[in-house]
């Protein structure tokens, strides 16, 4: 995630999946345990220099040039998402001609939507403070585990945002089309090749409502 005005630090967010990553963490992280929620407390050892070049231009910059922005996100595909979710913590709801945003984020498990949960409780309570209680519209898809309790517990607002079950994207983009008739909507998606193709597909249809659905991608 990139930083901002009043964030001058940056994380950097990588998925184990393959050798090279495998090899990465086990440099970083040797003494992890993968059950763990949260990363274990940083001890004093050896750690390899890294070198970052960039920053790169992304499709999800975009996001602040539409009045309403529909964000797509599978898995690991919530990165980019996640620094336009920093950037309006960080600058405020009204600092872009952004009006509405809606975010979608489909996972497997439970405990990958704990990664940014804070993030997105305090977005929306910041939104309410600033007299813009319909800013963000957010939508949790569970695919695999039934186990809620998590947030229950620790994110009662996100709770009533979870979906057990793949979304049913055609009722979900009439519904956007209902609530934002006549208007360009950006649809930005980072995800599996598969939701890629669908949405698209979606996006260049005609609605009643007469809504424009403008399809912007991002690989993994």
């Amino acid at each position: 995630m990139c930083p901002s005005s009043r964030d001058p630090t940056f994380s950097i967010h990588l998925q184990k999946m393959g050798d090279w990553t495998e090899s990465l963490y086990e440099r970083l992280l040797p003494d992890a345990d993968e059950t763990d929620e949260i990363l274990p407390v940083m001890v004093h050892r050896q750690y390899p220099t890294l070198y970052v070049d960039g920053p790169f231009g992304s499709p999800s910059e975009n996001v602040f040039h539409y009045d309403v922005s529909l964000c797509i996100a599978g898995g690991i595909g919530i990165t980019p998402f996640a620094s336009v979710l920093n950037h309006l913590l960080n600058e405020g709801t009204k600092s872009s001609r952004l009006r509405r945003l809606y975010l979608i984020w489909v996972c497997k498990n439970i405990t990958s939507f704990l990664w940014i949960a804070q993030v997105l409780c305090s977005l929306q309570r910041q939104a309410w403070n600033e007299n813009r209680p319909d800013f963000l519209n957010i939508c949790l898809h569970l695919t695999r585990s039934r186990d809620v309790q998590i947030l229950e517990r620790e994110y009662p607002f996100l709770n009533s945002r979870v979906h057990v079950g793949r979304p049913q994207w055609r009722h979900i983009f009439d519904e956007v089309a209902r609530y934002n008739p006549s208007t360009t909507v950006g649809v930005f998606l980072c995800g599996p090749k598969g939701m890629s193709k669908g949405i698209k597909r979606i996006c260049l249809k005609k609605n009643k409502f007469h809504t424009k659905f403008e399809f912007h991608k991002e690989n993994f």
